[in-house]
């Protein structure tokens, strides 16, 4: 029985180490700065991102790419900045963290 407890709150420690890890990038790079996981800041709130491109196939490289470079125009006037901090392996980390929402 103290195994399959053990068990249990391991691989839930193995899939929210990705989870924090992530957030911690975000934060590191300063992405909260503009967007929040559930609310409107500047940018749009993670959980938007993730539903309107849920069924998209190659959003993950999209939005990596627009990560880098910066881009407008889908979620209003306001321009989101390009972001030369952030490397295509770390955009690739943030995006699969959002669409994982």
């Amino acid at each position: 029985m103290k195994i399959a407890i053990i068990a249990s709150v391991a691989a839930g420690l193995l899939v929210a180490a990705p989870v924090m890890a992530s957030q911690e990038l975000a934060q590191k790079k300063n992405c909260l700065a503009c967007h929040a996981v559930d609310k409107k800041l500047v940018g749009p709130a993670y959980k938007e991102v993730a539903a309107k491109y849920k069924a998209d196939k190659g959003a993950e490289a999209k939005l990596a790419e627009k990560v880098v470079k910066g881009g407008s125009g889908v979620w209003g006037q306001v321009p989101m900045p390009p972001n030369p901090q952030v490397s295509a392996d770390e955009a690739k980390t943030l995006v699969k963290w959002i669409l994982a929402m």
